[in-house]
């Protein structure tokens, strides 16, 4: 037994030399979007600010003070489609905006082929192909701009190898997706970091899921097939996160702050370690060998768009199938956005999701339409639904007013 724990503090302090060694900077070795005093872009006339003027004209004046407020925090962009030159239109747009404001907008490039495994927002671009050449677009529509851009929510959280999947010959049928497809999507988000890395004044943030959904290291989904799932950590590395600036946790969800601190604390050094010492797993244990040394870990933001109750908790046995992901009620707006985090390793609050649009028609397992939590059909997901923001509004924490 001694000779075994010798062998352990031994290996332990290989490791330690090894994550300790000089390593190159990662996180925007190029001009910082994301310097401390950063200014983010707020669209002028966006759903918030036409619903103000609404609920004003019909004396709801204390719900359109709400919208007002609402309407001067800086949201993220989102562009999910057009042509090449449409988008590179739409992209340029945005950025002349935020350049006469000397401001910084966060943009989200958000078509990668089989997009969201078909559910409420499906859609994408028809193929490899089409979706280089709309990111190549995309990013001359960036130019030399200051930007934040975060790549394809979902896109690496949500692969076609989940056994439930209804892209492509997933869990609709029982039989495994063709693995070709992962592989594909793999190269799509590795395209799209170095597209846009390659801009001189860009910070750019793959989308990595939230912290109560893919776990660090590679798993056995218990079901269907493929069984054999990769990790978190897996997904980032074959994504190329090497090239990027950091990851994106919580985008359209309602994780807590802290609960996604520690988790992407995790993740991050589970990167470093997987990267210096061949690792194939990130046990509580090897983790701890890896000092929180902010020169040598990846960075990451946070959506804090929604998080401010942090995330529902459903009836006990109410719902066959609860989506807390979806259109939960009681939730409030959380942080505003910031690069003043408190934590080294976080490099801004955003507000990628755009408070008050919907996420999708929810049923909770029911037959439907209505969702039984508000007793009706939700807007479709993206579609603006004033109620909610207002909701969000007034349990925002901290205060919006």
């Amino acid at each position: 037994m001694r000779r075994r724990i010798g062998m352990l503090a031994a290996a332990a302090a290989g490791i330690v030399a090894v994550l300790t060694a000089p390593a190159p900077a990662q996180a925007l070795g190029h001009d910082d979007p994301l310097a401390r005093k950063a200014t983010f872009y707020v669209e002028p006339d966006g759903n918030a600010a036409r619903q103000a003027e609404i609920w004003a004209a019909e004396g709801r004046g204390d719900d359109a003070a709400h919208m007002r407020a609402l309407s001067k925090v800086s949201q993220a962009i989102w562009f999910t489609g057009g042509t090449p030159a449409e988008v590179r239109t739409a992209v340029r747009r945005t950025m002349v905006s935020a350049a006469r404001q000397r401001a910084v907008p966060v943009l989200v490039a958000y078509y990668v082929p089989g997009r969201d495994c078909s559910q409420y927002s499906a859609g994408g671009a028809a193929n490899e192909a089409a979706y280089r050449a709309w990111i190549d677009a995309f990013a001359r529509g960036v130019g030399g701009g200051r930007a934040v851009v975060i790549v394809e929510p979902d896109g690496l959280a949500l692969l076609s190898s989940e056994p439930w999947c209804n892209e492509g010959g997933g869990g609709t049928t029982g039989t495994p997706e063709d693995p070709a497809r992962v592989d594909e999507r793999f190269r799509e988000i590795n395209y799209a970091i170095g597209a846009l890395q390659r801009l001189p004044r860009t910070g750019v943030y793959v989308d990595s899921g939230h912290s109560d959904w893919q776990p660090l290291d590679d798993y056995d989904a218990g079901y269907g097939e493929p069984r054999a799932q990769l990790g978190m950590a897996s997904r980032l590395l074959k994504g190329g996160i090497a090239k990027a600036d950091g990851f994106a946790l919580n985008v359209s969800n309602y994780r807590s702050t802290d609960e996604l601190v520690a988790y992407g604390t995790r993740l991050s050094k589970c990167l470093r370690l997987r990267r210096t010492t061949g690792a194939a797993s990130c046990s509580d244990a090897a983790l701890a060998t890896v000092p929180e040394d902010p020169r040598r870990l990846t960075h990451f933001v946070l959506d804090t768009s929604r998080n401010g109750r942090g995330p529902w908790t459903p009836p006990a046995g109410e719902y066959s199938d609860p989506q807390v992901w979806c259109n939960p009620p009681g939730r409030g707006l959380g942080e505003r956005p910031s690069t003043r985090t408190g934590d080294p390793l976080v490099d801004a609050f955003l507000w990628v999701k755009r408070p008050g649009e919907s996420d999708g028609q929810c049923t909770r397992g029911t037959a439907g339409p209505e969702d039984p939590e508000y007793g009706a059909v939700d807007p479709a997901a993206g579609a603006w639904w004033a109620e909610y923001a207002l909701g969000l509004s007034q349990r925002a924490v901290p205060p919006l007013r």
